[in-house]
């Protein structure tokens, strides 16, 4: 009976844990689960004890907030803050592909893999300036720094 108190009071305490985990969402900004997550998260035999273990101690890159606005030459400009919830430092790169109005992709020799470093336990944030005055919207991708 103590046994299966404790494990309801686990189970209990890991759905509400949950639940209190929100997560910011930008449709235009996609994290890949590498960048998200550590290995052992994606591992099949070490998922189950991480995903657990993650729910209280937290991991991984979230994202905070995306600012868009126009700076002073009128050039739409991308600021993104996140936090590094990891006990030790993720690196990964990142992609904007700048949209005009029409949804088209804006040709730019600055649409190239941007490395970020994201030290233990802090915040941190990035900028990218769009390649013209025409650029009204954005797409950005991450993927895990290649090694």
């Amino acid at each position: 009976m103590k046994k299966c108190f404790l494990l309801l009071f686990f189970a209990v305490s890991i759905v509400l844990l949950n639940g209190c985990n929100k997560e910011y969402k930008d449709k235009r900004v996609s994290l890949d689960s590498d960048v998200k997550s550590s290995d052992a998260a994606n591992n099949y035999l070490t998922r189950p004890v991480y995903a657990a273990f993650s729910l209280l101690a937290g991991h991984g890159i979230d994202l905070k907030d995306v600012k868009v606005f126009r700076n002073n030459s009128d050039f739409l400009e991308i600021q993104v803050t996140g936090y590094n919830r990891a006990v030790y430092t993720k690196r990964f790169d990142y992609k904007v592909d700048w949209l005009d109005k029409n949804g088209a992709t804006v040709d730019s020799k600055a649409a190239v893999w941007m490395p970020v470093s994201a030290k233990s336990r802090t915040t941190f944030d990035f900028k990218a300036v769009a390649p013209s005055k025409e650029v009204t919207d954005f797409r950005m991708d991450t993927r895990k720094t290649p090694e």
